[in-house]
């Protein structure tokens, strides 16, 4: 069977209006092996391996070393994927030269294909330089989990006008900025909708309803291998928690038994 074309952040932005955009987060090259069989679009290296692979409870703990090395694992599956790495928390705030540096590392020694950072308009002139220093950028507004200790809480944007109006200025202003997508999290479907309309660049979306470009969610949500808390807009579509748990539960029955090995 012939290897599908790689898909690249410029296949990628001019697939706005086509057929919808499939993206997950992995974070090791088994999860990226699968993820590319099933034939997504994108794989996100996502800062929230930090919660759902690592044990913290959100992804202020992850360093970009850690990122460059699980953005690595997935990159030795060699997915036909797009593949993007979050750029880790405090890492875009810094100045110039330090952002390119760590985008330096995430693409060089990791071999990732783009880097995905939080922020909208006032990141918009450094992300310019990025991409004039030939770093593509995915960029990532609404809910910003990196700033979820100064928020307070998860909450959902785009509820009033003014908060729409926003959201549609922050990404006209990073597709300006030349990033070749936006990641729309935790946004009512109507401003959703509006942004997505209001920027020639796929708009994915991730708990923003059904009229973005595409849609991304996390692999250990979609797979039914999160313990705990799952967002209610996640869809479950298999339950390889209770499959793990019953293979574990007769290999340790059967050695116990002494019935492994024969």
């Amino acid at each position: 069977m012939p290897r599908p074309v790689k898909t690249t952040p410029h296949t990628l932005r001019q697939s706005k209006g086509g057929d919808p955009l499939v993206a997950i987060t992995a974070y090791d090259a088994m999860m990226a092996h699968y993820a590319d069989q099933a034939g997504v679009d994108i794989i996100l290296v996502g800062d929230s391996v930090g919660n759902t692979i690592l044990g913290h409870d959100g992804t202020v703990p992850v360093t970009l070393d850690t990122m460059v090395h699980h953005a690595a694992a997935v990159m030795r599956a060699k997915p036909a994927a797009l593949v993007a790495a979050d750029v880790p928390f405090g890492e875009a705030h810094f100045d110039f030269r330090r952002v390119l540096m760590s985008c330096q590392r995430l693409m060089q020694e990791a071999g990732v294909d783009a880097v995905k950072i939080e922020g909208g308009r006032k990141l918009a002139p450094k992300i310019a330089r990025l991409v004039e220093a030939g770093v593509p950028v995915w960029g990532h507004i609404g809910l910003m989990p990196q700033q979820v200790k100064q928020l307070g809480r998860y909450k959902k944007y785009g509820v009033t006008d003014a908060e729409t109006a926003a959201l549609i200025a922050d990404a006209q202003a990073l597709e300006a900025a030349g990033c070749f997508a936006l990641l729309l999290e935790m946004v009512k479907p109507a401003a959703a909708k509006a942004v997505t309309a209001a920027v020639t660049i796929p708009v994915i979306g991730i708990g923003a309803g059904a009229d973005c470009d595409g849609q991304i969610l996390v692999i250990t949500d979609v797979l039914g291998l999160t313990p705990g808390y799952v967002p209610g807009f996640v869809q479950k579509f298999a339950d390889a928690g209770s499959v793990f748990t019953r293979g574990l539960t007769d290999y340790t029955a059967a050695v116990r038994s002494r019935n492994f090995p024969r």
